[in-house]
């Protein structure tokens, strides 16, 4: 007999139950923008997608013996406006083929009316296997409701899953889970564009503790566990608030975005900060401030993740506790976690919250505090006020941890996640969770501190020498190191405030110093720091360094070796503090080759012989024969090259453009010449040719058709009229199979530069995401050098592609040579200086017009 033909509803049905979702939805979205309340939006979308999905279940005829099960969040009744929705068909042990049929149309009619379905498909025992391999589904098929047919297989399922479910396994799974999801948002809530739901402190934290509660059986609210005693009542509403706020937050940005997008974009924050009703402060942004807020609620909800963790960890693996092991008549050790012997120790005694702290830098088998420490420290932190302050002994606790052998970075890590470092220095409270609008930044002020003092620490650290051996060299042999921990705690201290916070931080940096007892020497070096700290990177970075008065000038101001190596130490971890992608190789030479200058000078060498002319032309030499070639070929053509061309140059560059030159120094045909930078995070490109109009110009589209930015250029022009220019070149798209690159630009550029081909254009001038939303004011500015034969003109603005070409384009336009070049690019912004020379340029009219056009051209 043949199967019946499948009994299917209409196309005229299915778009009925389309515009049925349609509508709902709208008036779900209208409702909650008008009366913003998660509940109702949450559960009144479930019951929405609820009554779709079991009226095309009806209208399909499918079997009474086949159960549709809603799973994950939809299971939970929890349905977001773009969230996916998890639905398990349960089959009996056969099927036949025209209900496996009924079931395909079934499942293509969910995708018709424009729900975004996860759907399995199976039978108990398949269910009981899949989530015994694999916790992710076990974790799915917790949260479940019956949504149409049998409520006997659906309890058999129930059943089945329970009495395989082992509480203390599964709790030790999802830790693990959760440390690989951490890893993946380098385990900080506080990045620029979190995740509200992946991120740590969103709402999958909060899903990880109900799902490991659901599975103990410690009940299905955060009320049932404050009734168990494993979290308080106070921390109960707290967890409530913070999850409230987070839905509120996943809402309005699929709402807004019209899509299912969890990230903070900065696209969306001004807009979300807007529907939050937010307005901007005199030092911030609406943005900033609920910025400010999300990460207030991920630290509230990191803190209450790890107490709760720990009391599951207590709950399910009783068996394995110890007797504490007694340290004083304050502490004991608990599992190698620091634990207070009394609830009140801290009501008291409130100087054993800095004890508690100093413990765990003593004694290295304690591997962190109990939930009860924890949450004493949290609940007591305000007992930390005036008096505390001025105690010499609570002033005395706190140096000595800045003194530790050991433990300093989670000290205060551990401080200021528990509000312990905000009570103490009140400054702090406003940089806490402040966010950085800026291109550098990818922290907030707070744990920006946090990522100096961490690099500060690896620099006293055998560990990391092989990182930083310089560093680690002047580290180890600076006096009381300690010091820069002070001045790294007070660097940004005053950011957000208005007016310059190394000034404003300044001024708290003296009085911590002072109130604290320090030496009147160690606070003036303190104070220096933290004035200055912004000084050695701006002149490296900007300035020309080559520049004997420029070098002079730093080393006046510098005023002694000693606050040199302080300020290059902390300037050092500044940068690599700012963000992974801030700090390369580049900077690091520049750094070094200016700490090394003002060092010579410092120590009584003239600003000429600072620069290390002679020692730099020697240390090429000695490459030079590393690599087989004879004293004195490099003599004819380092004869063409001027003083200025060492001064700018590493001896390795000079090595390198004199391994290729040194037997052509009068080639009539182009050298073009590249190379992995050290560390292969970067190309460097030498070219060698007969000056040439609109050289620069050709150099810049070039490499700009092939869609790298300029990190550097230095210009140079021979005392015969060949430019010897070198570039270094960085991929911004990621791709940095740099290697197989080479040829290609050896080959391509001398074609261009020894044929009449036309100029290159850049092909791409999309900005990115980051240039949008941090705009920055774009600033030309021409003026005569000191011998007013030369101009030196300096240009600030947001970096995008062929922002280089379109300058160079300019410039030849007016006629404008470029001798010299220095291009600093900061992330998204390019401070760069070049010195040119034109004939018009000494008439002002002519001068102003070229910085008009300059700042057109700079505009986005």
């Amino acid at each position: 007999m043949s199967a019946r033909p499948v009994v299917a509803p209409t196309r005229a049905a299915i778009n009925a139950v389309r515009d049925t979702i349609r509508d709902g939805e709208k008036k779900l979205a209208d409702n909650y923008l008008e009366r913003p309340l998660t509940g109702s939006y949450l559960k009144g979308r479930t019951s929405l997608v609820d009554g779709a999905i079991k009226s095309l279940w009806r209208s399909f005829g499918l079997p009474a013996d086949i159960a549709l099960i809603a799973t994950g969040g939809y299971g939970r009744g929890e349905l977001h406006p773009y969230s996916d929705i998890d639905l398990l068909i349960l089959l009996p042990d056969t099927v036949s083929t025209e209900s496996e049929s009924r079931l395909t149309g079934f499942v293509g009619a969910l995708w018709d009316i424009g729900l975004h379905i996860g759907h399995s498909v199976r039978t108990v025992e398949e269910c009981v296997e899949a989530a015994r391999n694999d916790v992710t589904i076990q974790t799915n098929l917790l949260e479940k409701r019956l949504l149409a047919g049998p409520r006997a297989r659906f309890e058999q399922l129930d059943k089945q899953l329970f009495s395989e479910l082992d509480a203390a396994t599964f709790f030790a799974a999802k830790q693990r889970e959760q440390e690989q999801r951490y890893a993946r948002y380098q385990d900080s809530p506080y990045a620029l564009e979190p995740n509200c739901k992946e991120s740590p402190g969103g709402l999958r934290d909060l899903q990880v503790l109900g799902w490991v509660a659901r599975a103990a059986g410690l009940g299905k609210s955060w009320r049932d566990l404050a009734r168990r005693r494993l979290i308080t009542a106070d921390e109960a509403n707290d967890l409530r608030s913070a999850e409230r706020f987070l839905q509120h937050v996943r809402i309005r940005l699929h709402l807004l975005a019209g899509r299912a997008e969890d990230r903070l974009l900065f696209d969306h924050q001004e807009n979300l900060a807007k529907a939050f009703d937010i307005k901007p402060t005199a030092g911030k942004r609406a943005a900033e401030v609920l910025m400010q807020r999300y990460y207030l609620s991920a630290k509230k909800v990191t803190q209450l993740n790890t107490l709760l963790s720990l009391n599951y960890r207590d709950e399910f693996f009783e068996h394995d506790r110890a007797a504490p092991i007694f340290i004083d008549e304050q502490f004991q050790s608990v599992r190698d976690l620091l634990d207070i012997r009394q609830d009140d120790l801290f009501e008291h005694t409130p100087g054993a919250m800095f004890d508690a702290f100093a413990l765990l830098q003593q004694r290295s088998e304690l591997t962190g505090m109990t939930a009860r420490t924890l949450r004493a420290l949290w609940i007591n932190r305000r007992r930390i006020n005036a008096r505390f302050r001025a105690d010499p002994d609570n002033r005395a606790r706190f140096i000595s941890l800045l003194k530790a052998r050991r433990g300093i970075v989670h000290t205060f890590r551990r401080m200021n996640q528990y509000g312990i470092l905000s009570n103490y220095l009140p400054p702090w409270r406003k940089i806490s969770c402040q966010m950085q609008h800026d291109l550098f930044h990818v922290y907030t002020v707070d744990q920006h501190t946090m990522m100096v003092l961490r690099n500060l620490r690896r620099f006293t650290m055998g560990e990391h020498a092989h990182e930083y051996p310089l560093m680690t060299r002047l580290m180890l042999s600076y006096p009381d190191h300690w010091l820069l921990y002070v001045a790294s705690l007070f660097h940004d201290i005053a950011k957000g405030r208005g007016g310059d916070h190394s000034k404003l931080g300044m001024v708290d940096a003296r009085n911590f110093c002072e109130q604290h007892s320090l030496a009147p020497a160690d606070t003036t070096l303190v104070e220096w720091l933290v004035e200055n700290h912004l000084v050695m990177s701006h002149v490296a970075q900007k300035e020309d360094i080559t520049d004997p008065d420029v070098v002079e000038r730093f080393a006046e101001r510098v005023g002694t070796e000693e606050r040199l190596v302080a300020l290059y130490l902390l300037t050092h971890a500044d940068i690599r503090g700012t963000s992974p992608k801030v700090w390369n190789g580049w900077k690091a030479r520049l750094l070094e080759d200016l700490f090394h200058a003002t060092q010579r000078l410092l120590r009584g060498a003239s600003a000429v012989e600072a620069l290390g002319l002679d020692e730099r032309q020697q240390d090429a030499a000695r490459i030079l024969r590393y690599f087989g070639l004879r004293p004195g070929t490099e003599d004819a053509l380092w004869a063409k090259l001027d003083s200025v061309y060492f001064m700018r140059h590493s001896a390795d560059e000079i090595a390198w453009h004199t391994r290729h030159l040194y037997h052509r120094p009068d080639s009539p045909a182009p050298v073009v010449k590249a190379r992995l930078s050290e560390g292969g995070e970067s190309l460097q490109v030498m070219i060698y040719t007969h000056d040439q109009r609109d050289l620069f110009k050709r150099l810049c589209g070039f490499f700009g058709k092939l869609s790298y930015t300029i990190l550097d250029a230095k210009v140079h022009t021979t005392r015969h009229n060949f430019a010897l220019d070198s570039f270094v070149l960085q991929n911004p798209g990621g791709n940095s199979h740099y290697r197989e690159h080479i040829a290609l630009i050896e080959h391509e550029l001398i074609t261009r530069l020894t044929t009449d081909a036309p100029i290159d254009r850049p092909t791409d001038t999309r900005l990115s995401r980051k240039v949008r939303h941090f705009p920055v004011a774009p600033a030309v500015k021409l003026r005569p050098d000191d011998s007013a034969k030369h101009y030196i003109l300096t240009l600030t603005a947001a970096d995008r592609p062929g922002l280089l070409f379109d300058i160079a384009e300019t410039l030849a336009f007016h006629e404008v040579s470029v001798l010299a070049a220095k291009i600093s690019t900061l992330g998204e912004r390019v401070e760069d200086t070049f010195l040119v020379t034109g004939r018009g340029l000494s008439n002002d009219a002519h001068a102003l017009k070229v910085e008009r056009d300059l700042a057109d051209k700079l505009r986005i």
